[in-house]
Parts: structure tokens; sequence; C-alpha cells
């Protein structure tokens, strides 16, 4: 399992941790304070569209207007003249300037001129008021027709995105099988089909090729530790051959561990596809119980409360997350009085595993290799053995799997706390 490097009894007690890194180990989530304002392909077609009408709507109300107001401009000139009259009596409801004040020729051929100006400036205005509500009427109808269109021609886009995601999730048998026109969306589906179909051929050839690997690799094995331990049982062994057996069976038992975690590793690739309801405090319960007396023998302790929570997945599986985090916090611990602090707790919508344990300083930015297969702290090999240096690795895939989160921090004093954090 990736770990730490091991101490022996004579270590002195841990240095002190250095400085908190100014970064935070833990992943980063991108979170949007207004998600619905996420610049997406309709929302832009959307704004193309709806741009690209109102700036034509007022392209045309403007030579609407311009055409309008020359009309009246050219005809503001009154196509009579009164030239006499031998009693005037004027009023109108519209035209103040036509008032009974008005008593000569000149006084009413000037207030009617006056008059057609006003009736000119309040047909141009009311032409301008109308067209402009007109305008932003349409727009809006505009908008919600570009949106309603980009999302109807978008909408295959959808359908791959969808299966794109179910196939994200290791369920390579879905296809998009897009029909419609021959257009470039459905060129796009169907090599995206194809994509998927050599996939599909490609997984099944390793999942073959690990299932076989599997009965290959555990036979021989299987073999070598029989006629080892008849060798050991022999009593007239002599004692050189009884360490060599021994030895060779310890090895042996070690390439046992590293073919398992290695087909494990493979396996926890996959999605959980069939979950069930399993109580996480339960499962952490059963990994401190194997490992009690592991711990026992190396003068560690073992605490921490469990809270009942219930997660979707593996049984097995997560059973494996909480069994490699223990040992490896009892494994890589202080020489003494060292501690391993095991508990679950229910939050708003997930469910929280901590190991927290003692042990040697661990610098933050050496954290991430530990989750990688065959490293350890300041070496890239295997050299302990304490585990196969899969166990983390085997930890984080397995939590993907179920769609979950590990992150690991290094402790105040030494050691390390890891958090798993599983959907419920």
């Amino acid at each position: 399992m990736p770990s730490l490097p091991s101490f022996s009894k004579a270590h002195t007690p841990p240095p002190a941790a250095p400085p908190k890194p100014t970064w935070d180990p833990r992943p980063q989530v991108n979170i949007r304070p207004f998600p619905w304002l996420r610049p997406t392909i309709r929302i832009r077609l959307t704004l193309l569209y709806g741009g690209m009408f109102l700036m034509a709507g007022i392209v045309l109300l403007t030579i609407i207007y311009m055409l309008a107001a020359n009309t009246l401009s050219v005809g503001n000139q009154l196509p009579f003249k009164i030239v006499g009259a031998s009693e005037l009596h004027v009023t109108s409801d519209t035209c103040p300037e036509l008032t009974p004040a008005v008593r000569n020729v000149a006084q009413l051929n000037s207030a009617v001129a006056e008059c057609l100006q006003h009736q000119r400036t309040f047909a141009l205005n009311t032409l301008l008021n109308r067209s402009l509500l007109a305008l932003l009427g349409l727009t809006v109808v505009a908008f919600a027709f570009g949106y309603a269109m980009a999302g109807r021609v978008l909408s295959p886009l959808g359908r791959i995105t969808r299966t794109a995601q179910r196939v994200a999730g290791s369920d390579l048998h879905r296809r998009i099988e897009l029909g419609g026109p021959d257009d470039e969306l459905k060129e796009l589906a169907d090599t995206f089909d194809e994509m998927l179909d050599r996939l599909d051929r490609a997984f099944d050839a390793q999942r073959r090729f690990v299932s076989n690997a599997s009965h290959e690799l555990r036979t021989p094995l299987a073999i070598n530790r029989t006629l080892l331990e008849v060798q050991l049982a022999d009593p007239d062994a002599s004692p050189e051959l009884t360490q060599l057996g021994k030895t060779l069976l310890a090895t042996n038992e070690r390439s046992e561990q590293l073919v398992e975690g290695l087909l494990l590793l493979a396996r926890s690739e996959n999605k959980v596809v069939a979950k069930k309801p399993v109580d996480l405090a339960e499962v952490a319960s059963q990994a401190v119980d194997q490992t009690r007396e592991e711990a026992h023998a190396k003068g560690v302790e073992l605490r921490g409360v469990r809270r009942q929570v219930f997660v979707q997945g593996n049984g097995v599986l997560l059973e494996r997350i909480a069994l490699n985090l223990v040992q490896n916090a009892v494994r890589y611990n202080v020489p003494q009085d060292g501690w391993v602090e095991v508990t679950t707790e229910p939050q708003p919508g997930c469910a929280v595993l901590v190991v927290s344990n003692t042990g040697p300083v661990v610098p933050a930015y050496e954290i991430e290799n530990l989750f990688e297969p065959f490293r350890r702290l300041r070496t890239e090999r295997t050299g302990s053995d304490k585990g196969v240096g899969l166990g983390l690795s085997i930890v984080r895939s397995v939590v993907r799997a179920h769609d979950g989160s590990i992150t690991a921090e290094p402790r105040e004093g030494g050691g390390l706390v890891m958090r798993v954090v599983l959907p419920l």
C-alpha cells in the first residue's frame, strides 16, 4: 500500500511539523454564483438572433421615421391661402392658435400654419413612440423565439452530451443513434457511436485479459505456496532449508497480495452500477476489528466514534476503502503511544469517513504522490514489507467509482488525516 517509510524501534520521537502550507491541498470546487448565467451555446445563439433582429428593427424604424418626416415636411406648406373674408369666427379643440382672438386674414393664415406644424410634430412623435413600443414587444418575442429555436437546433447536442455522461459512468453499451437529416450533427453522433463501439470492444478485451490473467497468475502462486508449506512441514528439513522456505513463502505471499491488488485496482476503475444501502459505520467498525490484533501488536490505540449513516454502494468495495485506510494508519505510525481515530458522520447530502493517525511528518507537497501506484515518500518503488504499494491507489479508485472524493491533510506533529466523502 502507498504509505510512509517504516520506523525502527529505536527511532526518536517524530520531529515538529513544518509550517502549514499556504495552499489548500483539497480539490477546489469552482462554484458559479449564478449558474443560470453560464454562457451556453443556446444563450449565445439566442443573443445573436435577438440582437440581429433588434438592430434590423432599429434600422428599419429609423428609415421609416426619416421617410415620414420628409413626407410631412414636403406637405407642410398650405395648399391654399385665405386672401379675404367678410367676417371671421374661428375655434378649434386641437389647435390652441385658432381662437376667437383671430380677427383678420393675416392672423388666420399664421395660426393655420402653426397648427399644421403642431400636427406634424404630434404625428411624428406618435409614430415614434408606438413604433418603439412595437419594436420592444417584437424584440421580446424574437428573443423567446430564438431561444426556443436554438434549443430545438441544439437538442441533438444535448442528447450526445447525456450519452457521453452515461458512458463516463462505464456504461459503454449506450449509443446515441441520432435520426433526422444527414447534417453535421448526425455526422458527429455517428462518429461518436463508432468511437463507443471501438471502446466497448477494447474494454471487453481488457476485462477478458484481466480474468485470464487472474487465473494464470493465481494458479502458479497457489501451487508454489502449497509446495513451500509442504516442505516447511517436513520435520527432517535442515534449518537452512527451513529458513529458505520461510523466505520464499513470504515472497510468494507478497506476490499474491500484489496480484490481488492489481486485479482489484483494475476492477475498481469501473463505475459501480448495482448499488445497495450500506451502513458506513458498520463497514468502518469491521475494518477496525480486522486490524485490532495488528494494532495491539504495534502498541497503537484504535479509537473514534462511528455514527450510523447509510450510503448507496458496494459493501465489499466500501469495506476495502476503510480497511486499507485503517491498515495504513496502523502500519505507518509512531513506535510508541500511537493512535488511530476512525469516525463516520452524516452531513447534508453525503456521508464522511475520517481516518486520522499519529506518525511521521508528511510534507504537503508529497500528499498527492501517496495516491499513485507503487509510490512512497522519497522513493518511487516499493521497498517496505508493509504492503505492495497499491492501498491508497485502490482507495481512490473505489471512491471515484462511488462518485465520491478523498482528500489527505498532514497533521500537526505528524501523521495524516484522510477524509472520504460519499454521496447518500
